[in-house]
């Protein structure tokens, strides 16, 4: 069972983030686990990594992750982007699209589990988050941003028990 383990503020720097973007259509079994491999055996991450000509990590810390960020407003498609924050300005490849964002403040949640079990709790990262303080923001339009953060190694090595951490991150104030 996944728990949270760790919430704290983050500032972003004003980022472009590059990626594809999918919908409610594109699930498979409730998810977008085939798109993100879809993207490995396609080495969109490399390709996208050498459109970057500073080390990300410079951006923020952990401004190297890869990204699953998410919109949704009532009444409008859900959209569900694969990629990664640039630096402001970056080129974005064919067949990519972009988001820019303004300098942002992150609350993040670290989901500390099985990976199985890490997925679909940004409801309860969100409530955490407003029990301890902080308060979630829409965009000018009204729409919810919030992201999954894949971190090395917090996601990419299990620990003795075989789990890992999933940032879970969203706009607050």
């Amino acid at each position: 069972m996944a728990e949270i383990i760790k919430v704290y503020r983050q500032c972003m720097p004003k980022t472009r983030f590059i990626g594809k973007k999918y919908d409610d259509s594109d699930r498979v079994n409730g998810g977008f686990g085939d798109k993100w491999g879809e993207w490995f055996s396609n080495g969109w991450f490399g390709l996208m990594e050498n459109q970057i000509s500073i080390k990300l990590t410079a951006i923020y810390e952990d401004g190297d992750a890869y990204i699953g960020l998410m919109r949704w407003k009532e009444g409008e498609a859900f959209e569900y982007w694969i990629g990664m924050f640039a630096p402001e300005g970056t080129n974005i490849p064919d067949g990519f699209g972009y988001i820019d964002f303004p300098k942002t403040e992150l609350g993040v949640c670290w989901l500390y589990g099985s990976e199985g079990d890490l997925y679909a709790k940004e409801d309860k990262c969100a409530a955490k988050l407003i029990e301890e303080g902080y308060k979630i923001i829409p965009d000018e339009k009204g729409a919810w941003w919030f992201f999954e953060r894949y971190g090395c190694p917090r996601f990419t090595t299990p620990d003795a028990q075989g789990n890992v951490i999933l940032d879970i991150c969203h706009i607050i104030k």
